[in-house]
């Protein structure tokens, strides 16, 4: 995959451009449809599947209040080209870029600069300055212009066939901490990434149980509690027992999240780390003692790898 970071970069407009436009956050079923979708018209016509999001969000470039991102900007990018999309332009969000007016916006950038010829959206898409650009706008201009606009349908709740897949509904799910429904809109595990740092070594010393401690780098964190995980490091992936939380037990109010990586000595300090949400296990208690924190442990850890074996996890 092809990555753009800014239009100048441009320098002659692409093959038979098939673009889908969007904020992707999470790069659910919904959105991985849609841009299956767009690879597949690319191919129908010799073309290229081009994909245009923003950074940063929108919404926050223009000093709105937005929610918590399910997928910060290099994940999103990573499962985008996961896809099979040819060119991910990636447009920086500022004033300027919002000032643009809806036609300026398809017959400059989106026709000339990048030679579009087809362009697939959801039925509520909007754009342009003062999002005044509409799917009728798209169809009259793609008259005009010689491209086809493709109103590409909702994708919905396989259990349920009515509620639609949203970045939205998998925001809630993720902070009800119902980690284990989150698959069937995702098609993958919720994942946080951090960074490990220097905790304050009591995992092992104290409890007998080592623990990573992570400087999380994404924006939303999931409920409270205890979890079983899959761990992906710099030296292979590995079952855990992750603790989200203030550790209530030691009193010090401090936020951490802590995971004791099942089956692995090493030093991970400094490294990043992916933390795959498998099913959340219980809520933060407080212990009276240390033993009793030690032999709850103990259960979690029992537990979860019950649940990842079970779920086909190595």
């Amino acid at each position: 995959m092809e990555l753009i970071e800014n239009l100048d970069q441009i320098n002659s407009p692409f093959k038979n451009a098939v673009i889908t436009i969007g904020n992707f956050d999470g790069v659910h079923k919904g959105h991985q449809a849609l841009l299956h979708q767009v690879i597949e018209r690319a191919d129908e016509i010799e073309g290229t599947a081009v994909a245009i999001t923003f950074e940063p969000h929108p919404l926050r470039a223009l000093g709105i209040s937005s929610p918590s991102l399910i997928t910060r900007h290099d994940q999103k990018t990573e499962l985008i080209e996961q896809t099979g999309i040819d060119v991910l332009i990636c447009i920086p969000f500022n004033d300027a870029f919002a000032s643009i007016t809806a036609q300026d916006f398809i017959e400059k950038i989106l026709v000339d600069k990048i030679g579009m010829k087809g362009i697939i959206i959801g039925a509520d898409y909007s754009f342009g300055k003062n999002r005044v650009g509409t799917i009728d706008l798209l169809k009259s201009e793609g008259e005009r212009l010689g491209f086809e606009t493709i109103i590409s349908p909702w994708i919905n709740d396989t259990n349920t066939g009515v509620e639609r897949i949203s970045s939205t509904r998998i925001r809630e799910i993720v902070m009800e901490g119902k980690v284990a429904q989150v698959m069937k809109y995702l098609g993958r595990h919720y994942q946080i990434r951090g960074k490990v740092i220097r905790g304050r070594k009591r995992g092992g010393s104290l409890l007998g149980f080592p623990t990573a401690n992570i400087k999380l780098h994404d924006e939303l964190c999931p409920k409270l509690g205890v979890y079983a995980v899959k761990v992906e490091t710099i030296k292979g992936s590995f079952f855990g027992v992750a603790n989200i939380g203030f550790s209530p037990t030691f009193g010090d109010q401090m936020f951490t999240i802590e995971v004791h990586i099942l089956n692995f000595s090493g030093d991970l300090y400094d490294t990043r780390v992916r933390i795959n949400l498998v099913e959340r296990l219980r809520d933060e208690k407080k212990f009276s003692s240390l033993e009793q924190l030690s032999e709850q442990i103990k259960k979690d850890i029992e537990i979860a790898k019950e649940i990842l074996e079970k779920n086909g996890h190595t």
